[in-house]
């Protein structure tokens, strides 16, 4: 009705309230926009949870994220890093890439931690080597469109940029699903396969 994107309406709230430089501040305000105001599909503080205990555990130095949508889930990646650790994130939509891009500097991570990639991520990946130096990735964190998860992840195997013992987390399998991923990552003998349940954002 406003003429103004709802994912904008958010940002502009977060500008607002957030306080600049604080990752977690900055999360735990679109959090209170999610639950008050109007639904946004970033990954959320449920999910976000899991995220973060799996970054803790795998220490990843090289990070993928599909999917940046508003930049939630790239902040809540980025504030996880170990020192010295790059991530790339990838967004189709460039409306939806220039909201993220104000979201990440506001959180304070600069270029040199959090590279924002804009195109379609069957593009993308095939330069991430070449143009943007990515060898290997440790860790991936798919939350695009589902039906794009699986010709992504062989796309990833077929230009060789999962790094050995590589995690990849894909957000919204089964609702609203990912059904061939999910058979193909569960048949296929190249990956340990394991479901976090949880209640969906917000």
């Amino acid at each position: 009705l406003t003429g103004v994107p709802r994912e904008q309406r958010a940002f502009q709230y977060v500008l607002a309230h957030a306080i600049p430089g604080d990752p977690r501040h900055v999360l735990q305000t679109f959090d209170q926009w999610c639950y008050r105001c109007e639904h946004l599909s970033s990954v959320g503080p449920v999910k976000g949870r899991i995220v973060e205990r799996l970054l803790y555990e795998r220490a990843p130095l090289r990070v993928l994220e599909l999917g940046t949508y508003c930049g939630y889930g790239t902040v809540l990646l980025a504030q996880g890093l170990p020192p010295g650790a790059r991530l790339y994130t990838v967004e189709v939509d460039p409306r939806h890439a220039a909201v993220a891009e104000k979201v990440i500097r506001l959180a304070g991570f600069d270029e040199q931690t959090v590279e924002l990639i804009v195109g379609p991520s069957e593009e993308v990946i095939p330069q991430l080597k070449e143009k943007h130096g990515l060898l290997k990735a440790d860790f991936v964190f798919m939350d695009h469109w589902k039906r794009w998860y699986l010709r992504d992840l062989r796309l990833l195997e077929t230009h060789q940029l999962l790094a050995e013992g590589a995690t990849v987390l894909a957000d919204n399998v089964l609702f609203p699903g990912a059904p061939h991923f999910l058979q193909y990552a569960k048949t296929c003998g190249k990956y340990r396969c394991k479901v976090h349940r949880a209640s969906l954002e917000y």
